[in-house]
């Protein structure tokens, strides 16, 4: 089962105040060292993306590739970026500013009818960084898309058995942070093979700051 809401917010607390005073909004990470899993077996690879239910105040940059009548609507509702087909093109073997689009926004979502071409001259790029593209019919809301891929994170393990993942920003309240990190434990509780059992030892901590260890 997820940590009790007062180890958390303990831990958050103690974060912040070793943040070392920085004069910026850092984030705050969760990281987990994760034991008795088989990183060579299908359980040792986790890719989840998780909405938060409390904005963090650093909202993804959200990429929205796009034809006609979506790229127009997507315009609208100020998507960050709207790559539409003839740009998409034209940036096909630009391994350069390929990687530039992909550094840039956090979250691509795609016309479906334009993931084949997405996967051909995006995906090469996408793939490493972690940032598959997501798939939306046509006639899908374009204002609900960019609220929900705002707020979300990625919870993703690979090679390792570590786990790190922001869930919120030292100007959020300590509260809203529990709320974020509870969020991402429910996640991992049914991914994991043992649930939360399977995390040795968990660590809250700034961008900056010193690491507060939990153990759960």
């Amino acid at each position: 089962m997820p940590l009790d809401n007062n180890t958390i917010l303990e831990a958050i607390k103690q974060a912040k105040t070793k943040s070392g005073g920085k004069k910026f909004n850092q984030t705050i990470d969760m990281i987990l060292d994760i034991q008795e899993v088989d990183m060579k077996a299908p359980e040792g690879k986790i890719q989840e993306v998780v909405e938060l239910p409390k904005p963090t105040g650093k909202p993804n940059k959200v990429c929205i590739v796009a034809s006609g009548e979506f790229a127009f609507k997507a315009r609208n509702a100020q998507a960050d970026f709207v790559l539409e087909k003839d740009a998409l093109e034209a940036l096909t073997g630009n391994k350069k500013e390929l990687r530039k689009v992909a550094t840039k926004y956090d979250i691509f979502v795609v016309e479906a009818p334009m993931m084949p071409s997405v996967g051909r001259i995006l995906g090469p790029v996408l793939g490493p960084r972690g940032k598959m593209p997501i798939p939306v019919p046509p006639t899908a809301d374009v204002n609900t898309i960019l609220t929900k891929n705002r707020q979300t994170v990625v919870i993703r393990m690979r090679t390792q058995p570590v786990i790190q993942v922001p869930f919120g920003t030292e100007q959020m309240s300590d509260e809203d942070l529990v709320e974020n990190a509870q969020a991402i434990l429910r996640v991992l509780d049914l991914k994991l093979k043992r649930g939360l059992k399977n995390v040795k030892f968990m660590f809250i901590k700034t961008s900056m700051g010193e690491p507060v260890k939990i153990k759960p």
